[in-house]
Formats: C-alpha cells, sequence, structure tokens
C-alpha cells in the first residue's frame, strides 16, 4: 500500500487539469456505479436530489468545521426542530406553506445564533475533542425539543403527516414520478450551494469568515470579530440544515426525515473528508455521487440494504488511504487537537510512601469492589440485568480510554469491536460448545484482530478522517457484518446456560452478575499494570508527539496498532460479557448510535483515568437503565452539556481534585512541600505554613540589603 500511494503520489495531471483535482473522488465513485451498480435514469436522478439535500447537510457541518474544527453530530437537528415547527403550522394548523417555511427559517436561524452563544461559545478554549462531544449532548437536547413540539397541537408525534407540494408541477422520468416537492429541491439546493460559494468567496464576511478560520487568534489580533462569525456560521448551517431536512421530509414523510440517525451522518460525513473538509465544491459532488451509489446499490441488492453500508466504508477507505496527504497545517492541527486528553497525575512521590496514603490506596478500590459485588443483596432480578449491563458497558468505555485517551486515535466505532466479540462469544458458546471461559478468551482475540485491520489506515489518516472510517465500519457490522438478517449462521434464542469451567454453576441472576464484575475487575487491574509498563509509556510518548518518540527509538507503528489491538481485546470481551448478561445475541446492543453514547461516557468520565471510565458508563448507561422512561435522555442531554461545561477534564477529574485537596492537607498537617499540590492553589499567595514556606534562591547578581532576607533554609521533600 505505502508504493501505491506513492507512485499515486508521483502522478501529476496536466496544469490545465489541476482544478478537477479535489473532484477525482466524487468521479470515480460515479464510475463504480455505473460499472458495478447501473440503474435506471429515474433512480439515478432520485439519487441526485438526495445527494443535492444531502450536500446542504454536509456543507452545514463543513461550515462548522472550518470555524471550530469539529465534526457537529447535532447538524441533522439544527434542521429537525425547524422542520417540525413549520410542518405543525402547515400540515396541522393548515395555514399556507410559505408562512410554514418562513417560520422555519426565522427559527432555524434564531435556533443556531443562540445554540452557538448560550453553548458553543463556552467551549471557545476547550480542546475541540470535548466540543465535538458537546454536539453530540447537543443533539439529544434537540431531539428532546423535537418529540416536545407536537405538544403544542396537542398531538404525541407528526410521522404521520404530509407536506403538501407547494406547486403542482409533474416530471416523470423513466419509471420514476417527481413532484413539487423533488423540483423544489433540484432548484433550491443548487442556487443556496452556488450562492454560499459565492458569499464566502466575494463578499467581506466571507473573507473574513475563512480568514479566522485558518488562524483564529491572529484573526482576531488584525481586529476581525471572530465569535460574532462563529454566531454567523451556525446561524447559517441551522438554515442549510433545515432546507435540507424539510425538502427531505416534503419528498418521504415526516417521518423518513431522521436526519440525525448515524446512516445520515455517515454519508455527509463521508461527503466532507472526501471532498477535503473545506472544498464546499468537492464536498457537494462527493455528497451526489455517494447518494448515486447508495441507490444504485439499493436498486441492485433490494433483500439486502445492509450492502450498502459496506461498499460506502470500503469506497471511504480506499479513496482516504490512496490519497496524498496534504502535510498542510489544517491537517496537522486538526490531529492534534482531536488527540488531546487530561492525563490524570499519581499519587506524589513525597506522600506515596505515608501509612494513611498507602491504606488508602489499597481499601478504595476494595471497597468500590465490595459495594459493587454488594448490590444483588438490594436489586430484583430485573435491576440485576441492567447492573450486568452497565458493569459491561464500563469494560467497553475503558476500551476508549486506552485509543483515545492513551493512544490519541479516535474511533466513533467501538461498539463493532464489542459486537465481533458477541458474536464470537454466541459462536463459541451456542455452536461449538465450548467452555464460556474459552469463548471469552477467543471473543477478545477476535476483537483484537479485527481493531488492528481497522486501526491499519491510523498509519496514514489523521483522527478526523480516522473516526470517520470506524464510524462507517460501525453501520457497516451493524447492518451486514453482524445483523441476524443479513448472516444465517449467527445463533438464535436464548443462550444456553452452561457450567463456567464446568463446575461453577451460572444459572442464577446473582452468579451472572458477579461473573460479569470479576473478569471487568480483572482486566482494570491489567490495564493499570499496562499503564505502568514501558507499552503504556511508549502509547503516550507516541501520542503526545510522534517524531519525538521515533527519535527515542519507540517504534510509532508497533504502538499504533498495539493500542488499537488492546482496545479491541478489551470491547470484545465487553461485548462477550453483554449478550452473556442479555442472555441471548442482540444487534441492536451494537448498533452504530451506541458506539457515540460509549465515546460521549469516556469523554464525560475522562479520558486521562481508568477511574473515568467507570463514571462515565454509570453516569450514561446507569442513567438510561435505571432513570425512569421519560428522564432517560437527560444524563446524554443536558446532562452531557452540563458536565463538560463545568468540568472539562470529566467526572474523573472532579474525583482526583478531591483527592488532591486531601492530599494538600496531608501535606500541610505533616510538614511537608509538595510543589505540584501547591501549584494547584489558585491565586499568587498561598496559604501555607512559615515552617515549611519554600526558600527560594534570588537570582543571580541581586543584590540583598538585609542578610536576615537571606534563604538559608532547605526546603522539606523533593519539589520535582
Amino acid at each position: 500500500m505505502p508504493s501505491m500511494s506513492r507512485a499515486m503520489s508521483a502522478v501529476r495531471l496536466p496544469s490545465g487539469l489541476q482544478p478537477l483535482v479535489p473532484f477525482v473522488p466524487a468521479i470515480a465513485i460515479v464510475g463504480l456505479q455505473l460499472v458495478a451498480f447501473p440503474t435506471s435514469a429515474g433512480a439515478w436522478s432520485l439519487g441526485v436530489i438526495v445527494g443535492l439535500l444531502t450536500a446542504l447537510v454536509a456543507m452545514g457541518m463543513a461550515l462548522i468545521y472550518r470555524s471550530n474544527r469539529i465534526i457537529n453530530f447535532a447538524q441533522g437537528d439544527l434542521g429537525t426542530v425547524p422542520t417540525v415547527l413549520a410542518v405543525g403550522i402547515i400540515s396541522v394548523s393548515g395555514l399556507p406553506w410559505l408562512v410554514g417555511v418562513i417560520a422555519g427559517l426565522a427559527s432555524a436561524l434564531v435556533l443556531g445564533a443562540v445554540i452557538e452563544m448560550v453553548i458553543i461559545r463556552r467551549f471557545f478554549r476547550a480542546p475541540r475533542l470535548l466540543l465535538t462531544v458537546a454536539t453530540i449532548g447537543l443533539s439529544q437536547l434537540l431531539i428532546v425539543c423535537g418529540l416536545l413540539l407536537p405538544k403544542l397541537w396537542h398531538l404525541q408525534i407528526f410521522a404521520d403527516k404530509r407536506i403538501p407540494d407547494p406547486v403542482a408541477w409533474k416530471v416523470s422520468i423513466g419509471t420514476q414520478l417527481f413532484g413539487g416537492s423533488e423540483i423544489l429541491a433540484v432548484i433550491v439546493a443548487p442556487i443556496l450551494l452556488i450562492g454560499l460559494g459565492l458569499f464566502l468567496r466575494g463578499s467581506d464576511l466571507g473573507v473574513a469568515l475563512r480568514a479566522s478560520a485558518e488562524r483564529s487568534d491572529r484573526a482576531a489580533v488584525l481586529g476581525i470579530p471572530v465569535r460574532r462569525l462563529q454566531t454567523l456560521v451556525w446561524a447559517l448551517a441551522a438554515v442549510l440544515s433545515f432546507v435540507g431536512v424539510f425538502l427531505h421530509a416534503s419528498i418521504f414523510g415526516v417521518g423518513g426525515a431522521a436526519a440525525l440517525s448515524p446512516q445520515v451522518l455517515v454519508f455527509a460525513l463521508a461527503a466532507m473528508v472526501l471532498g477535503r473538509l473545506d472544498h464546499l465544491p468537492a464536498v457537494t459532488a462527493s455528497a451526489i455521487a455517494l447518494r448515486v451509489l447508495g441507490q444504485g446499490i439499493d436498486v441492485n441488492n433490494p433483500g439486502s440494504p445492509g450492502r450498502t453500508y459496506v461498499i460506502l466504508a470500503l469506497v471511504v477507505l480506499a479513496v482516504l488511504v490512496l490519497r496524498r496527504t496534504s502535510g498542510q497545517r489544517k491537517d496537522v492541527d486538526g490531529t492534534s487537537s482531536w488527540a488531546s486528553s487530561d492525563e490524570i497525575r499519581p499519587v506524589p512521590r513525597e506522600l506515596a510512601g505515608l501509612l494513611p496514603v498507602r491504606i488508602a490506596r489499597v481499601l478504595t478500590p476494595i471497597l468500590v469492589v465490595a459495594t459493587a459485588a454488594a448490590l444483588p443483596l438490594i436489586l430484583g432480578p430485573g435491576d440485576l440485568v441492567r447492573a450486568r449491563t452497565v458493569v459491561a458497558f464500563a469494560l467497553i468505555v475503558l476500551s476508549v480510554v486506552v485509543l483515545t485517551g492513551w493512544a490519541g486515535q479516535v474511533s466513533l466505532g467501538q461498539m463493532s469491536f464489542a459486537g465481533v466479540g458477541g458474536v464470537v462469544g454466541a459462536v463459541a458458546t451456542q455452536t461449538w460448545h465450548l467452555d464460556l471461559s474459552l469463548a471469552i478468551i477467543l471473543a477478545g482475540l477476535a476483537g483484537a484482530a479485527v481493531a488492528v485491520v481497522v486501526g491499519l489506515p491510523a498509519l496514514r489518516l489523521p483522527g478526523l478522517y480516522l473516526s470517520v472510517t470506524t464510524l462507517a465500519f460501525a453501520l457497516a457490522c451493524s447492518n451486514f457484518f453482524l445483523n441476524r438478517k443479513e448472516q444465517t449462521w449467527i445463533p438464535r434464542g436464548a443462550l444456553d446456560e452452561r457450567l463456567l469451567f464446568r463446575t461453577i454453576d451460572l444459572r442464577g441472576q446473582t452468579a451472572r452478575y458477579e461473573f460479569v464484575l470479576v473478569v471487568v475487575v480483572l482486566c482494570f487491574i491489567a490495564v493499570a499494570g499496562i499503564r505502568r509498563s514501558r507499552t503504556g509509556r511508549a502509547l503516550i510518548a507516541v501520542r503526545d508527539n510522534e517524531r519525538a518518540a521515533a527519535a527515542f527509538s519507540v517504534p510509532v507503528v508497533r504502538a499504533k496498532l498495539t493500542g488499537f489491538a488492546l482496545s479491541g481485546f478489551l470491547a470484545a470481551i465487553g461485548g462477550c460479557l453483554l449478550i452473556q448478561a442479555n442472555g441471548a445475541y442482540d444487534e441492536e446492543l451494537f448498533v452504530a448510535q451506541e458506539s457515540l453514547g460509549v465515546f460521549t461516557s469516556a469523554v464525560v468520565g475522562g479520558l486521562g483515568s481508568l477511574t473515568g471510565a467507570v463514571l462515565g458508563a454509570v453516569y450514561l448507561s446507569g442513567g438510561r437503565f435505571f432513570l425512569p422512561e421519560s428522564w432517560r435522555l437527560l444524563p446524554s442531554a443536558i446532562g452531557v452539556l452540563f458536565v463538560l461545561m463545568v468540568l472539562p477534564g470529566g467526572l474523573g477529574k472532579l474525583v482526583f481534585r478531591g483527592r488532591d485537596a486531601l492530599l494538600r492537607r496531608l501535606a500541610v498537617r505533616r510538614g511537608i512541600v509538595v510543589a505540584s499540590l501547591l501549584a494547584d492553589e489558585a491565586g499568587a499567595d498561598l496559604a501555607v505554613p512559615d515552617a515549611i514556606k519554600v526558600a527560594i534562591p534570588p537570582r543571580p547578581g541581586t543584590v540583598i540589603d538585609d542578610p536576615a532576607e537571606a534563604p538559608e533554609a532547605k526546603a522539606v521533600g523533593s519539589t520535582r
């Protein structure tokens, strides 16, 4: 593959054809469709129309990426909420179509501006990874708003409502009949896309926006109002999303306008990365090409819709791997901002040997595990099933901490690795009749192997590109590779209750819970040991600075693949435990949406610590399973945004702040100076007793008027 990439890099098109280079992926995709998946002119035209609507969503994502350097997972919902409002005005209240559209456009403008000023602006200085996860929480919040809006008309949902065609025109292409909504989409979408391009290139605001996107700090120094421009960007992105979602709902019905779903997101994301993130004409062409390809696959495989995502993942992966890396600043910056995580520092050496600290370090995890083990005493059988699921999810979240927090590789398809483990575990126990202990090991090895294969593009692709490929792989797994409708060899029905090691009975709810807990605790202990080993230090070094790590003889390629293998191993074991906790294999447990939830749990809990994995799983998964149904979206909506705003380092950071406060008090009582703890105190003057103040020697050449001011006392303890 590297030699092929170098050969492609060596190829140079004639100077007259250089402007076509960004459009090569779109041209290749359309060529693939025409050769491998031919279809009628009507179906092809429908693919172009859907591609234009997808391009509007992708264009909004590209604008926000240019402005904030993030993936906006709430892009579809920015348009869904105004669409629900417009549907209520047009289809329920019976007001004219134009009134509903104007109300939808106005609400989209206001919604985008308010979100930027109230939420996004709070993350202006935060790592881009946190802001990206905040958009996942924002999408959940907008979902709640979309569900509540129909209540204004005393209805539960608008799924059965239809938006009337604005005009009575009809056009037939082959056997496909296009109405007024389709014709309007063909007219409006290109006008908006072309107008946006002219605005960005020809207007003063467009030039200022492009400048602030390249270097926001430099643009601010030059007097460009960066934050007001970002407000404008979010308002424009909301309008683009509204037009795309509203026209989609007009064509396919309100129930078909699920723009939030990963299926739509992956098309928009793929178009954005194939279009080099900010080359807007190439993004538009890629969106149309991908939708045309998807339409051709659907027509040629009507009984297997999951094949669309398999071919989509392969196409995106092939184009990204074979493309020539640009090495531009935007790629480097985007990678570094996505690879950031807040590392939790260990207990200072000056205090680690004290008896109270040693006792606390031993007793705290024991008390936590003992509390978890005692839950069957207070939980009923149904709650024990949920508790087993939360414990298994904690292990999957831990795999994200290893891959993203340690290795710096962003994966949005972690549940696909867990699904591989679940399938292998089910086959090993049901088809091959192996002991559960051996099934878990086989599941982990299978997950590690698949993760390494998926991680091979990480050797060439920055974090953002890799995240798109992993999300596409997750869709391919949940819709085809690991779907029982497509794969008849996957066991169906309840799993047989077998003996562990042929002696231990796991048929009771309590026994299953304790088994899952023991396996997860052993995995956590093993990962903690790996973190302290040379392997863990190599992963952190490669994450922080690849070139510096390579200069110190750290095998960068091996370290990256090791991170993927370890992460896949843990996720697959978690998936195997998940099906054991539920008593059967169910592909709904491993859908792509769950991958976003697991990734959110890891960031909310804290990517820098193992404790964060537990806290994130308990916070999101526990809240989803144990809260009442009307409150289940709270942890993933308002809760995620609140945690990220107040605690950028995650819940784990809060726990370790409390630990450091206790250590600081202990140090003061013992008269020990710990520089790292004292540095955490906010303010210029620290309230440190005179007996333990650190004497700072004067700078060379400083004249001391009073000899009594000369520092003679030595600091107690090391200040390293």
